[in-house]
């Protein structure tokens, strides 16, 4: 055991370290997903997190080129029980570790990841520290204290400039505003007979509509929705113009772009068996979920909001629409790799969407 986590609150978990051996201060979450470690890993969401695998063996199907969901590493740290290094997998061409060191991400493995996930689901998401076993306990929580808490990640993960993923024999021109999106996304609409111009966050209306769109995506992305003014003011200013589809943080945009609020959840909701309820078909859906904020429904007084889908476990909002505006959302992944796959739907909805408004109905 030659490294440790300290967190916010004093406790101490100790570890082995692997991938970079550097200090990290980031907030901790935990993702309950069986699989998918790559895709957690390559998801922009996770900027500014140290994220706690509760399924004790990671590793073991090593890091395949063509599963990543984007071209950054999102957590600055990753947290496991048992870290296997010995891959089992025709597909795999590097490991976990050799991943983490290129990156210059601190892993951590021989952590009891049970015993820290209920200290984040009794107390909250809070700070953790990753450091060498020597590293007085003053000088740590000295450290934690004085982290400042960045508000800037949608800016920093978001592209710099637009570009594009075609498609053979394309219905529709989407443009998808980037906050962090994730390659299955975009993938999804590809399937879907859609040609996608991925612009970045702070892309003026006159631009978005200058692509001639005839349709917009508001991707995930990670960080407090409410920083993100700009792509706010983008929806105000295209709402009932063309149809809009968020997902995640773009869910929780539209809502905040129409008088609603959101909050941020006591240790929010990141995995791959959360079960939600659809209100327009009464069925339950199994879904993929990462995120820290939610939106409030207490406060629910816009008459054009509907309320489509109720998380089961904590009945959360996990979904909206404006039907007159042919806006709607959901703030799962119905796009998740590597799965479930019970809510591809909402892309055809999205297409419905947008071949109802060219055709002028």
């Amino acid at each position: 055991m030659d490294r440790k986590l300290v967190l916010q609150n004093g406790e101490v978990l100790h570890g082995k370290g692997f991938g970079s051996q550097k200090e990290c201060i980031a907030e901790l979450v935990f993702n309950t997903s069986m699989v998918g470690y790559q895709e957690i890993l390559s998801d922009p969401s996770y900027t500014e997190q140290l994220v706690v695998m509760t399924y004790p063996l990671i590793g073991n199907y090593g890091i395949t080129d063509e599963d990543y969901e984007s071209k950054l590493i999102g957590p600055k740290g990753l947290i496991v029980r048992e870290y296997n290094d010995k891959p089992s997998n025709f597909r795999y061409t590097k490991t976990l570790r050799e991943v983490l060191e290129e990156n210059d991400i601190p892993g951590l493995t021989h952590v009891d990841t049970r015993r820290l996930t209920r200290i984040l689901r009794d107390e909250g998401s809070m700070l953790g520290l990753i450091c060498d076993e020597e590293l007085p306990q003053e000088e740590a929580l000295a450290r934690l204290r004085a982290y400042p808490l960045p508000k800037d990640q949608v800016a920093r993960v978001s592209c710099r400039k637009k570009w594009y993923s075609r498609c053979a024999n394309p219905r529709f021109n989407v443009v998808a505003v980037d906050c962090g999106i994730k390659y299955n996304i975009i993938r999804e609409l590809n399937r879907y007979g859609c040609n996608v111009t991925i612009v970045p966050y702070n892309t003026s209306f006159e631009q978005v509509m200058g692509l001639n769109p005839d349709g917009i995506f508001l991707s995930n992305g990670p960080g407090d929705p409410e920083n993100v003014t700009e792509v706010i003011e983008l929806i105000r200013q295209l709402q009932g113009k063309k149809p809009i589809f968020g997902i995640c943080l773009g869910h929780q945009l539209i809502a905040l772009a129409n008088g609603l609020q959101t909050y941020k959840l006591k240790f929010g909701h990141r995995g791959a068996n959360h079960p939600v309820k659809n209100l327009l078909s009464g069925k339950v859906e199994i879904t993929s979920q990462n995120h820290s904020y939610a939106v409030r429904m207490d406060h629910l007084d816009n008459p054009d909001i509907e309320v489509t889908h109720i998380n089961l476990l904590d009945h959360t909002m996990e979904g909206l629409r404006i039907e007159k505006d042919r806006i709607f959302s959901t703030q799962y992944h119905p796009e998740a790799a590597a799965g479930p796959e019970d809510s591809k739907y909402l892309f055809e909805q999205f297409v419905r969407n947008m071949e109802a408004m060219k055709k002028g109905k």
